[in-house]
């Protein structure tokens, strides 16, 4: 079904329960859905150039707005062709609203009905972000698809807390719409509801109503325990418009993904894969390896054996360990690299496995598989 935003469409082209694949269209690029986002904060996928972010199978990656707005400005990167052109990524790009950020790293915020103003984490610098504001800065770093502005309450907010940040996440979609578009640019509305499946029920029926590309979900992964939020995923996922995009925002490991999309979710992004890389830890289709522990010192054998990249192919355990007690910068780059190969890997199986209706068995194996060697929780030496 073809979306309001000019160039943009979406498709589902196969089921399997309530998980999909299906492709979702943009001006830059063609992505094959379910699809993981990789993070590139700052322009850039932490230690990786784009050639060795799209060899990974990504097509779409994720910028923040609040960290480009501050440094080195949305005008400056706007004059070098938005965030696409200043960091020569050749294909489609995600920008959040920066409110998240604003929440967790700015100083001094304050919050009203109008807007939040807040203190730069960089130099004190007061700012003001309303919902007008930051499609106006989305607009300047040029991405496909922004977002709207919302509030994102902690996890151990009251209900009270939350129904407030409902009310205020719906009238800020409501004014980020009502702002000129973008050329090309679609937007998606975001649900906020914490844990409570009536309030995220609710939300999700005002939010799908407006005239959104496409519909997050939001407040995430703050700190629930996560057979919670699979769950509530499963409750309020499949009840997701079926003719638009869902992303589920700023989750999460392997298994979140898995159970994610089992529900239906198309869309995913998260640091967890480059950041856990930087600290020695890679995913693997057996678990997760720490390759700081001793039991690697000596270890010839690859990395991973079932991947492809160039870490896994090129290079033994040993090798990979001595980089990171050699604080040698080689190390946290080939494990981002192999980490965000083995999530576009899994992202392609999950297609694969969806499309021959044989999802749901596929999803039970890898997990016990990974959980069975999972060497989270073991000594460095």
């Amino acid at each position: 079904m073809s979306l309001p935003t000019q160039g943009f469409a979406f498709r589902v082209d196969a089921v399997d329960g309530n998980a999909r694949s299906g492709l979702l269209e943009t001006p830059r690029a063609s992505i094959e859905t379910p699809a993981f986002m990789p993070v590139g904060t700052q322009a850039s996928v932490k230690g990786l150039t784009p050639d060795e972010v799209t060899s990974t199978g990504a097509r779409i990656i994720l910028a923040n707005t609040y960290h480009l707005w501050l440094r080195p400005g949305a005008e400056s990167v706007a004059a070098h062709g938005g965030v696409v052109g200043f960091m020569s990524w050749p294909h489609a790009l995600l920008t959040d609203s920066g409110g998240y950020q604003v929440f967790s790293l700015a100083k001094h915020r304050i919050i009203d009905d109008d807007g939040i103003t807040f203190r730069s984490h960089l130099d004190g610098t007061l700012h003001r972000l309303t919902p007008e504001e930051a499609m106006r800065v989305q607009a300047l770093l040029g991405s496909d698809i922004a977002m709207v502005l919302d509030e994102c309450p902690p996890g151990a907010a009251s209900r009270a807390e939350v129904e407030l940040a409902m009310a205020r996440t719906t009238a800020w979609a409501e004014r980020c719409l009502a702002t000129e578009p973008a050329r090309g640019q679609a937007r998606f509305g975001i649900v906020q509801g914490g844990t409570e499946l009536d309030l995220r029920l609710s939300h999700l029926e005002t939010i799908a109503a407006l005239d959104f590309d496409g519909i997050a979900l939001g407040g995430f992964s703050v700190g629930e325990p996560s057979a919670q939020m699979y769950h509530l995923l499963d409750q309020i996922t499949p009840r997701m418009p079926k003719d638009r995009p869902r992303y589920l925002m700023g989750v999460g490991t392997p298994t979140d993904l898995l159970r994610a999309l089992s529900s239906g979710v198309d869309l995913f992004d998260c640091v967890l894969p480059t950041r856990n890389a930087r600290n020695g830890q890679a995913l693997t289709w057996g678990g997760r390896v720490n390759l700081k522990q001793a039991r690697h010192r000596d270890d010839e054998s690859a990395l991973d054996s079932r991947c492809d990249c160039s870490a896994c192919t090129g290079y033994s355990r040993a090798y990979l360990r001595h980089l990171f007690k050699a604080d040698e910068m080689l190390g946290p780059r080939l494990l981002s690299l192999h980490n965000l190969h083995f999530y576009g890997a899994l992202m392609r199986k999950a297609r694969e496995m969806i499309r021959l209706g044989e999802l749901r068995p596929w999803v039970e194996a890898t997990l016990m598989q990974m959980h069975e060697l999972d060497e989270v929780g073991l000594s460095d030496e």
